[in-house]
């Protein structure tokens, strides 16, 4: 069984695919990674800590007390995922204290946020704790593990908002944003998580949204026939990929090798054939010793 993420790195870069996958070569920690890392886990537990922050709202609090509250406790959060994640950030040269504050205004404007959401749900509707998280809508599941059999891909979805009528997927990405709509990787990404959660839910899913982090901007995707059929040609043409053993060549477009990880592994042909022979043997001993003949 494949993974979601394996599609959208098909689209950007076939190879490697093939060498993480199947060559089963691994990139070397990268600032970036790290710093996705944290803010994804920042997220992550600001919305699991969302339903006691609701819940902990009492009759007469006002706008200001409800910002501090989860200011008080975002920054708990981030301190949290910094402290958690502190030797993967000292790896890539980078100190605690300055992932602390290059995430500092992104947790301030999410209390914002939600303090603002909050506030006006509770002026409209006059509810307050257990009953203002009960009627409170959207809600937020994060980190959800789905699998499909039937697609043969499994995945972890970052968010899905919760409707009454619906529910929507939400991918977050850091680093830069196309200029309009979603980078067609992050397109993949979230309308097969959209499959996915047709399967698992057992009803329809219209449409998710990439959030790019770092601009703080969220896009819509729409889901189609179309697009549903093109992630389903897509996890064949990538198991057929992984089946055959064979490298694909080198990107023609050389920009895109620029941050990989594994760039001198990927340029280095002699390494690369190496390794396929080496898992090409492996695997002629395998079907030896699994031979209906042997004893």
């Amino acid at each position: 069984m494949i993974s979601v993420s394996m599609l959208s790195g098909y689209l950007y870069c076939p190879r490697k695919v093939f060498l993480q996958y199947v060559l089963k070569l691994q990139e070397p920690p990268k600032e970036s990674l790290v710093l996705g890392t944290v803010r994804h886990h920042c997220y992550d537990a600001i919305n699991k800590s969302e339903e006691h922050i609701v819940r902990s709202i009492q009759k007469g609090s006002v706008f200001e007390d409800i910002q501090t509250i989860y200011k008080r406790e975002h920054l708990r959060i981030l301190r949290e995922a910094v402290a958690n994640n502190q030797e993967s950030i000292v790896s890539v040269r980078l100190h605690p204290e300055e992932v602390f504050l290059r995430n500092l205004t992104y947790i301030m404007f999410e209390s914002r946020q939600r303090a603002t959401h909050l506030h006006h749900f509770i002026k409209k509707n006059d509810v307050f704790g257990d009953e203002l998280w009960n009627i409170l809508t959207p809600k937020v599941i994060s980190e959800l593990k789905v699998e499909s059999q039937l697609l043969g891909v499994r995945g972890i979805i970052d968010q899905i908002e919760v409707h009454p009528d619906k529910k929507i997927p939400i991918e977050l990405k850091t680093g830069t944003a196309p200029r309009e709509g979603v980078w067609p990787g992050h397109k993949i990404q979230v309308s097969a998580y959209g499959l996915l959660m047709e399967e698992h839910f057992q009803e329809s899913v219209e449409e998710g949204f990439v959030t790019y982090l770092d601009v703080n901007d969220r896009r819509k995707v729409p889901f189609n026939i179309f697009l549903k059929e093109e992630i389903k040609d897509l996890i064949h043409t990538v198991n057929r990929l992984i089946e055959s053993k064979k490298v694909p060549p080198i990107l023609t477009e050389r920009a895109k090798c620029k941050s990989c990880g594994l760039r001198d592994q990927c340029y280095n042909e002699d390494h690369i054939n190496a390794l396929v022979k080496e898992l090409r043997d492996y695997n002629e001993e395998l079907e030896k010793f699994s031979a209906p003949n042997f004893v």
